[in-house]
């Protein structure tokens, strides 16, 4: 086992070894020499099989930009230094004619980003090496093989020669000696085949194959640097939320050769499987391959648990033999980092080696099923099972998925391999960008592809699905599709797709983009049009991890919720009460909008009075609905908040209509249309400034509340309204408007003769600046404040949340936002008034209850703000209750 050796000089040290002589860096460095980098080392010094090599920086690769894409200075003295070291471990020189080293170049940042920056194997190979490496291995084909694999990926990655030019001269070999497969092209092909390669690499480039091995390494680390702001990388973290990384390390490696024969071979795997979670091995391998060949999707692999019937004339039991290796190794990985592992290996003429290690990505449902399992297993405890599940995938376990009985009427077009579960459908897009605009444009659309490539992830992301013909269950599309709990079939190899002509043929039909498949990655199964889906059932690991969260979490979880049936929703979700009921939602059905117009073309006080008492009995039942379905928890109840002319119609023939239902004149219509118009309306005429104005609005939904409240109490329903009056700016507003809202409750206890107490709290949404600096002022004639935190964001940016993508992606992609501050709450500006307004409001009312029910209250980043700041609630959508759970769990687990 190899000793760790820390250097002294470790700020100035650019280059960090591992191998058997020494190991320089360990698994705590993944900020330092990248995630890749850190676990070869960590994996080195526990005695696993690694080739040996060594990690450059991350901080290599920012100082890289800095010098404005000129490698640092000494760094490749360090790099010659550390080839040296790994010329003398392996006992082989790098370029040598008779017995070359040769290394493969490969990125690694601190967190994983699979696929998305570049690779090159085989590096140090030229005219000369590729002999010696022939008679030193005593195989011609597989030299040949791997410097074809050499020129292909270095043109493609250094140079930006296209890989399909490459292609193409391959297939023109493959055609010439009758072949469809790589492996079955004869040496004497390959020989041609580098021949014709090196001619493509200096038709595009203007220039010969390089055949300084130093020269080609210095260049494979500086395409390693480039990728790194590569588009695709770029798309990948900006899709991901990453920032802050400084850049890529870069990991020189060993070579060790899959592609020897048929006692080779390479393969990807996880310790458990990475869809469902269940506590069993799963991957897949090639035979006679290198490691690009998995996870490209150019040959379909074989699954991991079929290697113990690998035979070869060599060895018949190399199959059983390098399972159990393997199989050992996964335990002694899980027992190590104590998390599902994503690996790669290599089978050099029988002798297996581990060429990377990585936190396994994993679907929703995977990782909540290993979570509850780990504990069991005591591998760890219950506050790091909590931790570990990101909030946001659960969403993945609350998707539709297809309704049995609509599967069972319909035939599979063809069966794939089923990479990311969920349910999809949609119609054909054929390129990522395709995909994109469409997605874009409102329509639902499957990204269809031979393979995807890491140039694919935006239109992968804006996919509904994704279904390629080629690869296997941890082909590119696979890894980033459960990544993101996208759903996925890959492999349907039964698919003929046309990408020019924008159509497939599958199952003796033809279907075109504006068609629509299903796919289920569940099973893999491919259907015709749209099949209808249904809800979901919740696991028992789903319940534990909620009960879990609950055992932890310190904040309430409240629902945005604004009919019955989205109550009872969130209350199986585990809702504690209603943050946000917007009743507005309320007065949009037919037979209520035209009540609703009528009193807001009314000219007379006594004429609005008589339209909204025909509102009131609607208003009435909703409560009730709600107060039933939330029996025993608070209800917050948020009266009218949109400006009017929201309500009426704009065009002519709407306003004909609403002429011939209300008897109004269409020439009062239209000029009470122009009254109402605003240029800024969200700072306009809406909120309480409406209920100032016309104060007979709040009377009457106080009114429907109060009624509302009596009538559950008498049906022995524990109703707990709590109204909150919207927009305030100033204490005066809200006195004003609280005298008249107590003044109604008791009118109506009056005339319902109820002598009991009514426990209806009022209080107000901060949702302008002006409110949070002032808040020990507003506090004192408010119970409670609920944070509106998409309109204090949109007032104190001064962005329209309506208009915002105009320059949103600009601000994003040149990072001067980190994030949307719509979905993730900003917690410099907007939370420094939240804050403010939390320790000014209980300073002068110490019962104030505080909450917030903007979209950030399902935000898990805005959750550990919330927690962070002492509020009591969040409160969200119905489907992110669980996330919220979640979330408040682990806030209050890192703050512990």
């Amino acid at each position: 086992m190899a000793k760790k050796k820390k250097s002294s000089s470790s700020k100035s040290k650019m280059v960090y070894y591992f191998g058997k002589t020494r190991t320089d860096g360990d698994g705590s460095m993944k900020q330092l020499l990248g995630g890749k980098g850190a676990n070869l080392a960590e994996m080195t010094s526990i005695g696993l099989p690694v080739p040996p090599g060594f990690t450059i920086t991350t901080e290599c690769c920012g100082q890289y930009y800095k010098e404005k894409q000129k490698l640092p200075t000494g760094l490749m003295d360090e790099v010659n230094a550390a080839v040296a070291i790994l010329e003398k471990e392996n006992g082989k020189k790098f370029g040598d004619t008779n017995n070359p080293l040769l290394v493969s170049v490969r990125s690694g940042a601190a967190l994983s980003m699979p696929g998305m920056m570049n690779t090159i194997l085989n590096l140090g190979l030229n005219d000369e090496s590729v002999v010696g490496l022939a008679n030193d291995t005593g195989n011609e084909r597989f030299a040949y093989d791997a410097y074809r694999r050499l020129i292909n990926m270095y043109g493609d990655v250094v140079m930006e020669v296209h890989h399909e030019y490459f292609e193409e001269a391959f297939s023109k070999i493959k055609k010439k000696y009758g072949v469809d497969l790589d492996t079955e092209v004869p040496t004497k092909g390959l020989i041609e085949l580098v021949a014709e390669y090196k001619k493509v690499y200096k038709k595009h480039t203007k220039q010969e194959f390089p055949q300084d091995p130093i020269k080609q390494l210095e260049l494979a680390i500086e395409a390693v640097f480039k990728s790194w702001n590569s588009d695709k990388a770029i798309s990948y973290r900006r899709i991901e939320g990453i920032t802050g990384l400084v850049g890529t390390g870069v990991n020189v490696q060993s070579m060790v050769f899959g592609n020897m024969g048929e006692d080779s071979g390479t393969g990807v795997a996880f310790t458990r499987n990475p869809s469902t979670g269940e506590n069993k091995f799963y991957g897949e391998f090639l035979v006679n391959a290198q490691g690009e060949d998995v996870v490209a999707g150019i040959r379909t692999p074989q699954p991991v648990a079929e290697m113990p019937k690998w035979k070869c004339d060599a060895d018949k039991t190399i199959g059983k033999k390098v399972h159990a290796e393997l199989m050992a190794i996964k335990t002694k990985l899980e027992k190590h980092y104590k998390d599902v592992q994503d690996i790669e290996f290599t089978i050099e003429r029988g002798k297996l080696y581990m060429l990377q290690t990585r936190t396994g990505k994993r679907t929703g449902a995977a990782a909540v099923r290993i979570a509850c399992e780990m504990v069991k297993e005591k591998l760890i405890t219950e506050k790091t099972a909590v931790l570990r599940i990101p909030p946001n995938d659960l969403t993945q376990l609350l998707l539709p998925s297809f309704d049995p009985a609509a599967k069972k009427k319909e035939k599979p077009l063809t069966i794939g391999l089923p990479a990311s579960p969920g349910a999809a459908f949609g119609m054909l897009a054929f390129t990522a960008d395709e995909a994109v605009e469409r997605a874009h444009n409102g329509e639902k659309v499957l990204l269809v592809r031979k393979e995807t490539s890491p140039e694919d992830v935006d239109g992968m992301h804006s996919a509904a699905g994704i279904l390629t013909s080629t690869g296997g269950m941890t082909s590119h599309a696979a890894v980033v599709a459960r990544g993101w709990g996208k759903c996925c079939v890959a492999g349907a190899g039964a698919i003929e797709i046309d990408e020019k002509g924008r159509k497939i043929k599958v199952g003796g039909k033809t279907y075109t983009h504006k068609d629509v498949l299903s796919i289920d990655g569940s099973t893999g199964e491919v259907y015709g049009g749209e099949l209808a889906t249904v809800e979901p059932k919740l696991s028992g690991d789903f319940e534990t991890v909620m009960k879990l969260s609950d055992k932890y979490r310190k904040l309430g979880i409240r629902t945005n919720a604004d009919s019955p049936a989205d109550s009872k929703r969130a209350r199986d979700f585990g809702a504690e009460g209603i943050g946000l009921c917007r009743t507005e939602h309320m007065f949009f059905e037919p037979e209520r909008i035209i009540h609703m117009r009528e009193m807001i073309l009314a000219e007379e006080k006594e004429a609005r009075e008589a339209a909204l008492k025909k509102l009131l009995p609607y208003q009435r039942k909703d409560f009730e609905g709600i107060f039933k379905a939330m029996k025993g928890l608070p209800v917050t109840i948020r009266l009218l908040d949109p400006p009017l002319h929201e309500f009426l119609p704009h065009d002519a023939k709407s306003q004909a209509e609403v002429s011939k239902a209300t008897g109004i004149t269409t020439a009062k219509i239209k000029n009470r249309v122009a009254q109402l118009h605003e240029a800024n309306p969200m700072l306009g005429h809406r909120g309480c400034r409406l209920s100032v104005t016309y104060p007979e609005i709040l009377v009457m939904q106080v009114t429907a509340i109060t009624e509302a409240t009596i009538s559950c109490l008498k049906k022995k329903i524990d109703a707990q309204p709590e109204i909150m009056i919207p927009l305030v700016g100033t204490v005066n507003e809200l006195s004003m408007l609280r005298k008249i809202a107590e003044e109604t409750i008791e009118d109506v206890k009056a005339k319902k003769k109820f002598d009991g107490k009514l426990p209806i709290l009022i209080g107000t949404m901060i949702e302008i600046p002006r409110a949070a600096l002032t808040a020990d002022e507003v506090a004192t004639e408010a119970d409670f404040f609920s944070f509106g935190t998409n309109d204090l964001t949109q007032m104190t940016f001064g962005y329209s949340r309506d208009d915002i993508n105009s320059f949103l992606p600009d601000y994003l992609g040149e990072e001067i936002l980190e994030k949307d501050p719509f979905q993730s709450l900003d917690t410099t500006g907007v939370g420094q008034l939240v804050s403010i307004a939390v320790e000014k409001g209980r300073a002068t009312n110490g019962k104030l209850k505080l909450g917030i029910c903007g979209e950030h209250g399902g935000d898990p980043a805005s959750i550990a703000f919330c927690h962070k700041v002492g509020l009591n609630y969040v409160s969200c959508s119905p489907f992110r209750v669980p996330i919220a759970r979640l979330a408040a769990a682990q806030a209050a687990l890192k703050d512990a």
